[in-house]
C-alpha cells in the first residue's frame, strides 16, 4: 500500500473518531509521528480520551498540532504564557516554532510549569492556539546544551528539519512486499573485544545500525564497509544506546559518507554524545592526528536525531519498533528492545 493511500486510510480513521465538530486540515507522518493539523487545538486540550482513542486505534504516536491560522500574534502569545505559568516554576525562556506550531518554555522546574495532569499545558493551549512543550533549564549553565538548542532553533534548520522529518515518516510507511519473515545480527564491532561497538541488525524489510563507536586506544573501525551494510544509504536508522565514545564516537561518519537517516537515542545522549565527539576531534588535534569526520558532521548528525523517551514505542522502519528503557549505566543510557513485525 502506497504512503498516499495508508494517508487516505488513517484520515477515514480520524475522522471517524474525532467529534465531527473538529475541522481537521492536514495529517502527515513527520519522523515517527502521525501529525493531526487542526483549527480546534482546545477539543484536544479538554479532552484527552481523544487522542488516546486514537493511539489505541492506529497504533502510532500521535502529535496535534494548530493550523497555522489559528496562532496567535508571537510577542501576545509570550505574554500569555508568562500570564500562565506559576512563578515558582521559574520561567527562563520562551522559543516559538512557527513553522510546525509549537513552543518550547524552558522552566526551572519543568513539573510545576505543566501542572497536575497536563491542566497548565493545556490551558495554554486553548489560549494561545500554539501546542506548548515543556523543557528543563539546565541547572548548571552548559555551553554545549545552550548551541545544541540554538542549532536546533535556527529558521533555516527548523525548515530543514520539517521536510527531512517528512521524508523520513514516508519511508518509515513504504510500501513492502510480502515474503517470508526473518531476523539476522551481524556484528560490526565490538564483540570479543573493548571498544568500536556496532551491530546490524537486518529483516527482509529494513536496516537498523545500533551504535557506532571507536575504540580510542587504536585506528581500528567497525566493519561499516562490510557488503551487508552498504550501501550505507540503504540503513533505515541508527540507534545510539548511549553516549560513551565506543558506542557513539563514529555516528558523524556515517553523514559524511552518504547516510542521511535518523538517529534515535534519549535526548540527554545526543547532547553528551555531541560533546564527547566534539572533544574527540579536540583531543586528536592536540595529538597531531587526523579525524574522519570535522564538526560539520556532528551538526549534521545532531539535525538528524529524534529524541526519545524510556518506554515510547516508536515505529523507525515499515517492520521495526523501537522502545528505550532505562540501562542505568550512565545519563541517558538506554536498552534497546526491537519489536520485529507483529512480535513484542
Amino acid at each position: 500500500m502506497r504512503v498516499e493511500d495508508v494517508l487516505d486510510k488513517i484520515s477515514e480513521t480520524v475522522k471517524a473518531i474525532v467529534p465531527k465538530t473538529v475541522e481537521i486540515t492536514n495529517i502527515e507522518f513527520e519522523g515517527p509521528l502521525l501529525v493531526i493539523y487542526t483549527k480546534q487545538i482546545e477539543e484536544f486540550a479538554e479532552n484527552s480520551d481523544i487522542v488516546r482513542n486514537l493511539a489505541q486505534t492506529l497504533r502510532k504516536r500521535i502529535a496535534i498540532r494548530p493550523d497555522p491560522s489559528i496562532l496567535m500574534d508571537l510577542d501576545k502569545a509570550k505574554k500569555e504564557i508568562e500570564k500562565i505559568i506559576p512563578e515558582e516554576a521559574g520561567l527562563t525562556d520562551v522559543f516559538f516554532d512557527v513553522d510546525t506550531g509549537e513552543v518550547t518554555i524552558e522552566a526551572m522546574a519543568p513539573g510545576l510549569a505543566i501542572g497536575k495532569y497536563g491542566v497548565i499545558l493545556n490551558d495554554i493551549k486553548k489560549r494561545i492556539g500554539w501546542a506548548p512543550k515543556v523543557v528543563r533549564t539546565p541547572p548548571i549553565p552548559s555551553k554545549t546544551v545552550k548551541d545544541i538548542r540554538k542549532y536546533m532553533r535556527s529558521k533555516i534548520l527548523v525548515k530543514e528539519r520539517k521536510t527531512l522529518l517528512r521524508k523520513i515518516g514516508r519511508k518509515i510507511h513504504r510500501e513492502i512486499g510480502e515474503s517470508e519473515n526473518w531476523v539476522r545480527i551481524t556484528a560490526l564491532g565490538g564483540f570479543r573485544e573493548v571498544g568500536r561497538s556496532a551491530s546490524l541488525l537486518t529483516t527482509r524489510n529494513s536496516k537498523i545500525l545500533i551504535d557506532c563507536g571507536v575504540n580510542v586506544g587504536s585506528e581500528n573501525f567497525p566493519y561499516i564497509n562490510a557488503p551487508e551494510v552498504l550501501p550505507i544509504e540503504s540503513i533505515d536508522a541508527v540507534v545510539i544506546t548511549h553516549a560513551h565514545l565506543d558506542h557513539c564516537g563514529l555516528v558523524p561518519m556515517l553523514y559524511k559518507y552518504g547516510y542521511d537517516g535518523p538517529i534515535y537515542c534519549t535526548l540527554p545522549t545526543r547532547d553528551l554524545m555531541s560533546l564527547l565527539q566534539l572533544d574527540y576531534i579536540k583531543v586528536a588535534s592536540s595529538e597531531g592526528r587526523k579525524t574522519v569526520y570535522e564538526s560539520s558532521s556532528i551538526r549534521e548528525a545532531v539535525k538528524h536525531c529524534i529524541p526519545l523517551r524510556y518506554g515510547d514505542t516508536t515505529d523507525i522502519s515499515p517492520d521495526v519498533r523501537l522502545t528505550l528503557h532505562n540501562a542505568g549505566h550512565i545519563l541517558g543510557s538506554s536498552i534497546a528492545h526491537f519489536h520485529i513485525g507483529d512480535g513484542l
